[in-house]
């Protein structure tokens, strides 16, 4: 099952939102999840505790998460999924874009094995 957290840089209005658009998704905001303990921590950590969770990160970090995943690749490290944003595609203003792309997404891949799966959110 699916279940997503929302990094730092994307609004807790999208977690309210998609939760509106498709009962029972278990969506977290980074804001908000472990009483924002997480927030300005390294990206790794908080990688770490959302593999142990089984949470899937969503973010627009295609700066610094990549190299991160890779190294994890090569040292067989094993993270719970991450659906990347382009702000091209999708603006981080774009509240309402984002919900619906993500609504999409849920559909399609709620059972898929997020284990290690990197996805790129389309409109």
């Amino acid at each position: 099952m699916l279940k997503l957290l929302l990094d730092e840089h994307i609004s807790p209005a999208v977690a309210a939102g998609l939760s509106r658009r498709i009962r029972g998704v278990a969506i977290r905001s980074m804001v908000e999840w472990e009483g924002g303990s997480f927030l300005g921590q390294e990206d790794s950590a908080c990688l770490q505790e959302a593999f142990a969770q089984g949470l899937t990160l969503v973010t627009y970090d295609r700066r610094t998460i990549p190299p991160l995943l890779k190294r994890w690749a090569e040292e067989a490290h094993s993270h719970a999924g991450v659906i990347f944003v382009d702000e091209k595609t999708i603006s981080p203003a774009d509240i309402g874009g984002l919900v619906k792309a993500l609504a999409m997404l849920v559909k399609q891949a709620r059972t898929w094995d997020w284990t290690n799966r990197i996805v790129f959110l389309r409109r």
